[in-house]
């Protein structure tokens, strides 16, 4: 399957679009180490929270598996959070407790921390996505209510001193993920996940870059589905047509209550669920979505289950979405086993391997292909260790 360069999105990175065009071959691969520097191959970054690291890793060419930086893993001052890297590829951003740090990225995929190795704001943002223009860090802090876009400048990644932070109002405190409407979208949103308190959707206008303008509309709340639910999760079409959402408890008379709601994306925040949705993902605790579009025009969602009733591993469910007119509906493609709480999906810079983390290990990584016969079903590949264990590894986002 060939997967379109610009159209996957990673939910916290995950809606990190770049802005470039070509085509990927997914190939198969089986597990195998050892380390490299080819700036050709897949490159990828984990943030491990435990040992306060992260590792930059990647797929070389004819590799049997990933393989860490020389160089890597970076060991940073603070306890971490989260991280995003640029549309560009050339920053990297972490959030810690002491605030939020970039870093520049080399040819080969190499960190240098940069802004004198001081923080560029002090917000430890516990969401935050770099907007698909490079203009904005859009970020989160758990229990202040808000969402925040700090300016920063698409060459330096560093501060834009001539632009003040901008800050919305949101309807809840405790901030589980966000999402970013894609490039040049019409209708173009920022969408929080506030676990019990819903799903905030925010009118977003990356254009708004002069001085006393800000990118935000007024926020509004997509309630839980049910009151003993939370939304867990959030990402966005790559076309922006429809908006996913996944929430624990979407189904209260099934085992697997945890499932990905469908909502098509309009104008002036309104939001439309789906005939269908919502849509089971084969466990209880959705935990992270990524959409993608292969270079064929096929659009596929994965779903990680964090928890899976019934099961010490959690699991990723693949779904094809299909349209008629404006409407939208699921299918379930495959679901396979990945290491214990799955918490993050991304995609290696090739596009050949789908990434999935697990905070609590067995394995630290786990990696996929995408099947060569039927279209969006994964195929288990390599394992990995993203340190030395335990590192509960909590974020993963790819090179774009």
């Amino acid at each position: 399957m060939k997967l379109n360069r610009c159209a996957w999105l990673g939910v916290a990175a995950m809606s990190l679009l770049c802005g470039c065009s070509g085509f990927w071959n997914a190939t198969t691969s089986s597990s195998g180490g050892g380390s490299g520097t080819d700036a050709a191959s897949g490159v990828f970054y984990v943030l491990n929270e435990q040992t306060a690291q992260v590792t930059a890793m990647q797929f070389a060419a004819n590799s049997n598996g990933p393989s860490t930086l020389t160089g890597s893993p970076y060991t940073l001052g603070a306890l971490p959070y989260t991280m995003a890297i640029a549309p560009s590829g050339n920053f990297l951003y972490v959030s810690t407790v002491s605030g939020i740090y970039v870093y520049s990225v080399s040819t080969g995929g190499a960190l240098t921390i940069a802004n004198g190795g001081t923080v560029i704001s002090a917000d430890s943002a516990f969401a935050m996505q770099v907007d698909p223009s490079g203009t904005w860090l859009v970020e989160v802090v758990s229990g202040q209510g808000a969402v925040n876009a700090i300016p920063i400048s698409a060459s330096s990644g560093l501060f834009d001193v001539s632009r003040g932070e901008k800050t919305v109002a949101l309807s809840a405190v405790t901030i589980t993920q966000l999402a970013i409407s894609p490039l040049n979208s019409t209708n173009a949103y920022v969408f929080v996940g506030m676990g019990v308190g819903g799903t905030a959707v925010v009118p977003f206008t990356a254009a708004n870059t002069t001085s006393g303008t800000s990118p935000f509309g007024t926020a509004s709340t997509i309630n839980v589905r049910n009151s003993a639910g939370a939304a867990n999760t959030v990402a966005v079409d790559p076309s922006n047509r429809v908006l996913y959402v996944g929430e624990t408890v979407a189904f209260t008379n099934q085992t697997q209550s945890g499932g990905v709601r469908v909502f098509t994306i309009g104008a002036n925040s309104a939001m439309t669920e789906v005939s269908g949705s919502p849509f089971a993902t084969g466990g209880t605790g959705p935990s992270s979505i990524l959409p993608l579009t292969t270079s064929g025009g096929t659009s596929l969602v994965y779903v990680a289950n964090k928890a899976v009733s019934g099961s010490s591993t959690g699991n990723i469910t693949g779904f094809s979405l299909s349209a008629s007119g404006t409407s939208y509906t699921l299918t379930t493609i495959n679901t396979v086993s990945a290491g214990t709480s799955p918490v993050w999906l991304a995609v290696d810079s090739t596009g050949t391997y789908l990434l999935s983390v697990s905070s609590s290990g067995n394995p630290d990584l786990s990696t996929f292909t995408f099947d060569s016969t039927t279209t969006g079903k994964l195929d288990a590949s390599a394992t990995s260790s993203t340190g030395t264990d335990p590192v509960q590894a909590v974020t993963v986002v790819g090179q774009p």
